[in-house]
């Protein structure tokens, strides 16, 4: 329904205008005038304002006659109660652009459009608040619905594995029955929070801002933004300048009164929020690897068993089969209706036993088991796994996005260059050559023009705790360790007499104080280098001298900040000038410092330091052929500072266009645009949670396998959307633990690079297992298929093809699992998402030890009874003894999927050498004492000597298969490519 436009209005009032006053009653008389008054004004009000937003409610007004007739019309109620919509508040404290809030006349004009009184805020009736709630929503946040146990059972039936494992148990049983006569837990996830309401907040230190707004008033306050930008520097926010305020951040000084304009999901913390609890079902890369490869042999395993079973009931039907007397099993008509159904029942008993030596039924108990185990071991080597899939992932991992305060950087801001004069510290032969004069000047800049603080645990103690912003606490650490500072002695000698707080658009704070002993005054600037340079008209030398700050002297001064800048240093300046009485007399009636022809005292440069280790680190996951990038909310210069310090980037590399971006720029791009290229990006500098969110999902677009660093909140939505997420267990918040797989305990990049290690060995287990079950199965398929097609039967026993299915598979599991990860796991390059998970080098040691075990063992099916001299039982009993045995000595070729030497570090692990000795006793046990239930006979030393002989034939065949080498191309790709 479109709004009703001037003319209608028109025509509208005249129809009610001229309503026949008599054929109404007085009461409805009554009516009529005040509707009509009502209606009225509140029409051209709605035009005046031009409101163009229908409200949803549209009651059928009735306008009352004679009692024969009436007249029915339709009123359209615009909501003109607030004049900016939702998205525009949204948008305008999440960017933090200035301009955009001038354009809604500040401040004022968004709480005059919102109805709000800056000083008294809502007027808070019900009424009022149900409007508001209806058009902002409630600062609660969405719960994530909960999953039944229903839910699971309904996806677990949804594999194809199980349906079939399912059909054939179901069969068995029935078969079974005619030949002789839920444990799922579910998650309640998601926090609840006290649905609150406000327009206007007031916050003190340490609260936290419960919603999106803007500042009103107060005074010095400071923000601590790292939860939502991952930066440590507190935020000033004021009304001029910088007037926004994020829910989910902190007060660290000062107090304000807001007006909130985003409350619950629209806040930036709600958006975030959204994106981290929101139901991903995506499959890992391997999970995808594995479903397809045990759909294929589910397939393979079906189509067999159906030749099995049509090929078994022709010989059937046709009279080609005898029972163990010679005599033909089917006689057309003379053959009983009974003998015809346990004969057909034997056939397709057959055919299901062919499928479940076909699939691999033990693989998924099998990786969850190597997962397991690695996942303890990862502990000691400071990663914690949330999300056991991870471990695998890691392996396949291309491309870590790392951010850089707390895991490229030590999060400790520190001072590493100290200027006094033009000779740096370097230069100077320590403190105790510099001028007594000079050092309590110094004494005097730090320990009372800042507003951290000191604290010394006891008096015997050399320990000191310094509170205050990183800059702060770096450069009172600095003056307290290095230039012997007492901070108290500092406060006893000397009163402050006038403050002026550090102002962002002057980058400088300054202090007037006077000394207890001789009651001169001085003053004292500190700030950015070179507004506090511009200040100066002479500077301090290390022997206490004034030297005159002439243009010549300035440059060299710009030249030193300069180089300290492009080596991601912040620098800090410092000045000094003696107040004489008369001055400061007139200063004091102005309430200002003095602010010119001051004396530099000297120059600090403060830097967040890379974490040792960190270089080789990066070079290792670039060496394995992962591509690193950070991505940090610091401005490009440091950024790109840090990357070169850390490797990210090499030398001149920064220089290419495209290499180093800023996040905005990267936003603005169109999506084609994104995707050619973000994979030459290497650092993204002043980026947004959405920004690092954003180049994720391209990367993930253009088939990466994507891990992500992080610690804050602003990283959660990055953090759950990468393919593994990983977050700092020191520094990182509580939302980015929720939202991460893995969890680096000791916040070291170092950490990411092992975690590299440990998942590319995972997956090379889950490989070597594959493999090693995979011969298993393939030449378990083919004995039992040819041996049903020929003889009618199939030579091992349900129980034994359970042996060998599930036991040998979850002892086999257990013991490739226990491979350690090595260095030759960082000289291959990471596998992606579309590599195939059976290499052609498992293929060609796969096949060569299943070749050779179907023709001994087809051989001993065939002619075993001829040659051993040995009844059919015993026959059957060396088949099943050999096949195990075959698969032991196969175990240790396993270890190795491409070096020739399968013994090398096998003293190491001391797990697998048990587990193979326990899976030879067991074996032992099978076969010499379990004769019923296993179906087997006792072997003599000859025979049991023999068995051994040909499994242990695996090795050297192993050996010689591994000098044939194969094609790096995938075998499969060229069946794609004829098609």
């Amino acid at each position: 329904m479109t709004t009703i436009d001037l003319k209608s209005n028109l025509l509208f009032l005249e129809c009610l205008i001229h309503v026949d006053p008599a054929t109404l009653s007085k009461p409805k008389k009554k009516w009529h005038s005040a509707f009509t008054t009502i209606y009225c004004s509140r029409r051209f009000s709605s035009l005046v304002v031009k409101s163009q937003t229908p409200i949803k409610q549209k009651p059928n007004l009735v306008l009352p006659h004679s009692s024969q007739s009436h007249v029915s019309l339709d009123v359209i109620q615009e909501n003109s109660h607030f004049q900016i919509d939702q998205t525009s508040l949204i948008e305008l404290v999440k960017d933090k652009k200035i301009e955009r809030l001038q354009k809604h006349d500040g401040v004022d004009g968004v709480a005059s459009s919102l109805g709000t009184d800056t000083e008294a805020g809502i007027s808070g009736n019900a009424d009022d608040i149900a409007r508001r709630q209806e058009a902002f929503g409630s600062n609660t946040y969405k719960k994530p619905a909960t999953k039944s146990l229903f839910y699971f059972v309904i996806e677990a039936f949804k594999d194809l594995t199980i349906m079939i494992l399912l059909g054939c148990a179901a069969l068995s049983l029935g078969f079974g029955i005619k030949e002789h006569g839920l444990k799922e837990g579910w998650y309640d996830g998601g926090s609840i929070f006290v649905a609150v309401f406000l327009v206007i907040a007031v916050s003190a230190i340490g609260d936290q801002v419960p919603a999106d707004g803007l500042f009103l008033n107060g005074h010095s306050l400071q923000v601590d933004e790292s939860s939502m930008t991952g930066e440590s520097d507190h935020v000033e926010v004021n009304r001029s300048h910088n007037p926004f305020l994020l829910s989910g951040t902190k007060v660290a000084d000062g107090y304000a009164r807001m007006l909130v304009t985003s409350v619950g999901m629209n806040t930036t913390w709600g958006q975030m929020m959204s994106q981290i609890s929101r139901d991903t079902d995506e499959t890992t890369p391997l999970q995808a690897r594995l479903n397809k490869l045990t759909s294929s042999i589910g397939k393979v395993g079906l189509a067999v068993a159906f030749l099995v079973l049509v090929v078994l009931l022709v010989r059937y039907f046709t009279g080609n089969t005898t029972d163990e007397f010679g005599n033909r099993e089917f006689n057309g008509s003379k053959t009983k209706r009974d003998d015809i159904i346990n004969a057909v029942v034997g056939i397709v008993a057959a055919a299901v036993t062919i499928v479940v030596v076909a699939i691999p039924e033990g693989l998924p108990l099998a990786v969850t088991l190597t997962l397991a185990y690695s996942m303890k071991r990862m502990m000691a080597d400071q990663a914690m796994v949330r999300k056991l899939s991870a471990c695998e992932t890691m392996g396949s991992a291309t491309t870590i996005c790392t951010d850089k305060t707390g895991t490229l950087t030590l999060n400790q801001m520190k001072v590493t260059k100290f200027w006094l004069g033009q000779e740096s510290m370097d230069e100077i032969e320590g403190v105790s050559s510099i001028s007594p004069f000079v050092v309590d000047l110094f004494h005097q800049a730090v320990g009372l023009n800042t507003t951290g603080s000191v604290y010394k645990a006891s008096s015997g103690s050399s320990e000191y705790e310094f509170s205050g912003s990183p800059t702060e606490k770096a450069i009172l650490s600095w003056s307290v360790m290095d230039l012997k500072m007492d901070m108290e002695k500092m406060k006893q000698s000397f009163a402050v007499l006038q403050v002026e707080a550090f102002n962002s658009q002057k980058k400088r704070s300054g202090v007037l104080i006077g000394k207890n002993v001789d009651d001169t005054v001085h003053v004292h600037w500190k700030g950015a280098a070179e507004m506090i340079l511009a200040m100066c008209s002479s500077f301090y030398d290390a022997s206490g001298m004034v030297k005159v700050l002439d243009e010549g002297e300035k440059m060299k001064f710009e030249q030193i900040i300069q180089g300290m800048a492009a080596s991601s240093l912040r620098c800090i300046a410092f000045a000094h000038k003696q107040v004489q009485e008369e001055e400061y007399e007139a200063l004091k009636e102005q309430k200002k410092l003095k602010e010119e022809n001051l004396t530099l005292l000297g120059l600090v440069g403060i830097k967040d330091p890379c974490r040792p280790g960190v270089k080789k680190a990066v070079e290792d996951c670039q060496y394995a052929g992962v591509n690193i990038k950070m991505i940090t909310g610091d401005n490009v210069f440091t950024a790109r500072a840090i990357a070169t310090e850390c490797g990210i980037l090499r030398n001149g590399e920064d220089m290419a266009k495209g290499v180093v971006v800023e996040g905005e720029e990267f936003r603005n791009y169109t999506h084609q645009e994104r995707m050619e290229k973000v994979d030459k990006i290497r650092v993204m500098a002043r980026s947004s949670p959405f920004d690092k969110l954003l180049m994720v999902q391209c990367l993930k677009q253009k088939g990466h396998v994507v891990a992500v660093t992080g610690d804050g909140t602003n990283d959660a939505p990055a953090l759950k959307e990468a393919d593994i997420g990983l977050s700092m267990g020191i520094q990182g918040t509580e939302v980015a633990k929720e939202s991460s797989d893995i969890v680096i305990l000791d916040d070291n990049f170092a950490s990411v690079a092992t975690v590299l290690r440990w998942g590319r060995c995972v997956y090379t287990n889950i490989q070597k297992f594959i493999q090693f079950q995979l011969t298993v199965n393939v030449a378990a398929l083919c004995i039992n298929f040819v041996a049903a097609v020929s003889a009618g039967e199939v030579p091992l026993t349900a129980v034994q093809l359970l042996w060998v299915n599930l036991i040998m598979d979850t002892l086999g599991a257990l013991a490739l699992a226990t491979e350690r990860p090595t260095k030759e796991l960082m000289e291959k390059p990471p596998v992606g998402r579309t590599e195939p998970l059976i290499t052609n080098i498992m293929w060609r040691n796969l096949l060569a030890q299943a070749f050779y075990q179907i023709a001994v063992l087809l051989t001993l099916q065939f002619r075993g009874e001829s040659i051993f001299g040995v009844t059919e039982r015993v026959n059957d009993t060396l088949i099943f003894n050999t096949f195990v045995l075959c698969q032991v000595f196969n175990e240790f070729n396993a270890r190795k999927l491409e070096k020739k030497n399968v013994f090398e570090g096998i003293h190491k692990n001391k797990l697998f050498i048990g587990i193979i000795g326990i899976t030879i006793l067991l074996q032992v046990v099978m076969v010499e004492f379990l004769k019923k239930f296993a179906d087997t006979e006792r072997l003599n030393w000859g025979q049991w000597a023999t068995c051994i002989g040909i499994a242990a034939m695996a090795w050297p065949i192993g050996w010689v298969v591994k000098c044939i080498p194969v094609p790096e191309k995938p075998f499969f790709s060229y069946l794609k490519w004829r098609k």
